[in-house]
């Protein structure tokens, strides 16, 4: 006798009796039956949020269900957590937020969306009996394409007028071409990289309103090197939908750094958010024909239209893919740059970084004056000597002056030649360009 058949078909029977009665009482009752929604909650677990982790970032679980998800921010930057099935959830700092998750045998990961978080280290996964997660995520930026480089002019911006400036900086994430073909989402200050250069004198006081759209997924910051502030106070990093005011003095002359400093800050600065702050002193500088501002920086690309590779850039032999002058590799070698023959250029350079040192080159001439961190070559030295390059670490500035000797094309370059071939190469272009004429 098939035992399992036999019971089958008294299951069947039961069934039907079962069925005849429910629908006997249902007609009976003034209230409908309604079937229960909420699933039995089996457990609870606990994660926090640090820097750049998840505590625990490992979960193994003895079996599969419902279970209440406690997650603290015990850091100082938002941040959120989202997993796999697509249960999401954002918490500020200090702040604790809950959900129920429904963990199947299959398990889940999770990990911080934040642009640049989860390279950092915000990820982890559950697991029900130590079987292995299965993957469900899908990719939540959509890359425009189609983008064009947009090409920034090295012409210097004029010295503000006036002891007091208001400068406004709206930290905007959005996707630009780093090359042609090369499309990243990048951080920046007012939309372009570098940032906008700010050219002031010593005793000037800039106040620095700094905004953070509410659209934007990342906390931001400035850190001006030309400041002397707390730390702690104006370069704090303030939440999308946020701003705040930072204001300083100049007090101290040079071609400065300014960055972002949100944790963390080689991502930031990596992904764009640095630019240039030019102190004369206070007497101001001699009068030039030619006054250009050039920032040399490095990229690490990730997927096309995604954010910089953060495990590139903080490897302990960062290798980066571009290597460019004002945001655009070969910018200047496609357009030179214009001056006349013979006239003096000044040229105010940082190194934005972040990893690599600059050696700062211009084929074909000569640097009669440089000054590089408060230390001056005058062009009017005893024993007349001159410069061929300008070694600068990363957020070092320097002003180079120079004049070029006949009409010709004159290639500016970093000295470490591999990484001309990377986008470090532009050109000036003195007179026609042809040094036969």
């Amino acid at each position: 006798m098939d035992t399992r058949h036999k019971l089958n078909s008294i299951d069947w029977h039961l069934m039907a009796l079962i069925g005849t009665l429910t629908m006997a009482l249902v007609g009976c009752q003034s209230q409908p039956l309604v079937a229960p929604t909420t699933a039995e909650i089996i457990g609870e677990l606990a994660i926090g949020m640090n820097d750049m982790s998840y505590t625990p970032n490992a979960i193994d679980l003895a079996r599969e269900g419902r279970y209440r998800v406690k997650v603290h921010n015990a850091s100082n930057t938002l941040h959120d957590i989202v997993f796999d099935n697509g249960v999401a959830m954002k918490a500020k700092p200090g702040e604790t937020v809950e959900t129920m998750l429904d963990i199947s045998s299959n398990g889940l990961s999770y990990y911080c969306s934040l642009p640049g978080h989860e390279a950092a280290g915000m990820h982890g996964v559950i697991t029900v009996n130590d079987q292995e997660p299965v993957s469900l995520r899908k990719h939540l930026h959509k890359p425009e394409t189609h983008i064009e480089p947009v090409y920034m002019s090295p012409i210097a911006p004029e010295l503000l007028p006036g002891k007091v400036h208001d400068i406004e900086l709206i930290a905007q994430e959005k996707d630009m071409a780093v090359a042609k073909g090369a499309v990243q989402n990048l951080w920046t200050y007012n939309g372009q990289v570098p940032g906008p250069a700010i050219h002031v004198k010593v005793g000037d006081t800039v106040r620095v309103h700094l905004i953070n759209p509410a659209t934007n997924k990342l906390p931001h910051s400035v850190d001006f090197h030309a400041s002397q502030v707390a730390w702690n106070d104006e370069m704090a990093s303030i939440n999308p939908g946020e701003d705040k005011y930072y204001d300083w003095r100049a007090d101290y002359a040079g071609v400065w750094m300014y960055h972002c400093g949100s944790n963390p800050a080689l991502h930031h600065i990596a992904s764009g958010m640095y630019g240039m702050v030019i102190v004369e002193p206070k007497e101001g500088l001699a009068p030039v024909d030619h006054e250009l501002a050039i920032v040399q920086s490095e990229f690490y690309m990730g997927e096309h239209g995604r954010e910089t590779n953060y495990h590139k850039a903080a490897s302990g032999h960062p290798s980066p893919d571009f290597m460019v002058f004002n945001g655009v590799a070969m910018q200047y070698k496609d357009q030179p740059i214009q001056v006349e023959t013979g006239k003096k250029v000044r040229i105010y350079v940082l190194n934005a970084g972040p990893n690599e040192d600059s050696a700062f080159h211009i084929v074909g001439t000569i640097f009669n004056r440089v000054i590089k961190e408060g230390i001056e070559l005058s062009p009017n030295n005893i024993g007349h000597w001159g410069s061929q390059a300008v070694d600068l670490a990363p957020s070092q500035g320097a002003i180079v002056e120079f004049t070029t000797a006949e009409d010709g094309l004159y290639p500016i370059v970093t000295h470490a030649f591999n990484f001309v071939g990377k986008g470090a190469l532009g050109l000036i272009k003195a007179g026609d360009g042809d040094p036969k004429n």
